[in-house]
């Protein structure tokens, strides 16, 4: 019988393979998530010449109740998804806030 237990010089192909594509998922999740800070960035900018306030709730409130049904949709836990478009509206009226100071 042989032992399938693999050794630190012996990776698990199957283990590599997940990582790999986990590894490229990220790579991506970064550069998307760079493109949006840099659009949000002008938003910003754009808000503080036009006067306008940095946070929008109305919006903020539609674009979390459309991203929790595609959550649902895609069989994502909509509470994460709502946390983490939290976490990303939060970060980005405190960009919106600086801008707006001047």
């Amino acid at each position: 019988m042989s032992d399938k237990t693999q050794t630190p010089s012996e990776p698990d192909p199957v283990l590599a393979s997940f990582r790999k594509s986990i590894d490229n998922i990220d790579a991506a999740l970064i550069h998307i998530l760079a493109e949006r800070f840099r659009i949000t960035q002008a938003v910003g900018e754009y808000k503080a010449r036009a006067t306008l306030p940095p946070a929008d709730p109305a919006r903020e409130a539609r674009q979390i109740a459309r991203l929790r049904k595609l959550s649902e949709e895609a069989n994502l836990d909509p509470e994460f998804s709502e946390k983490f478009l939290r976490f990303i509206i939060d970060e980005v009226i405190r960009h919106h806030e600086q801008a707006a100071a001047g």
